[in-house]
């Protein structure tokens, strides 16, 4: 019978010391955390999607992604919190971007990786 568990009790010091000595500190951690939190949600990943394509303003996701303004303002701010998206301000026009490479880099990885 197939067990995820180890059929013996046996601690490998050198490997938790390994593993120990590469984590990140709590902060980054935490903030990783958040990040693919934010990604675990469809209408955030096809916005991300959508602006690998270009800038494009509320009124255009919301067009895009067939939901409310309102809606993908809530989702923008999480997103420009967690410094996936940057925005500027034409006139009275608010455009979104991915903020760097590193977006579309972690969603085409993502999706690369399901695709396997």
């Amino acid at each position: 019978m197939p067990t995820d568990q180890c059929l013996c009790r046996i601690i490998h010091q050198d490997r938790v010391e390994r593993a120990s000595q590469a984590m990140p500190p709590n902060r980054e951690t935490d903030r990783l955390s958040l990040l693919f939190k934010a990604l675990a949600d469809q209408s955030r990943i096809k916005m991300l999607m959508a602006l690998e394509q270009g800038e494009m303003c509320v009124c255009d996701l919301a067009a895009f992604l067939g939901v409310s303004e309102s809606a993908v303002s809530h989702q923008l701010r999480m997103l420009r919190q967690l410094t996936l998206v940057a925005n500027r301000r034409e006139g009275p026009v608010l455009y979104y971007r991915l903020a760097d490479a590193h977006v579309s880099q972690l969603v085409r990885l993502a999706l690369e990786h399901i695709r396997e």
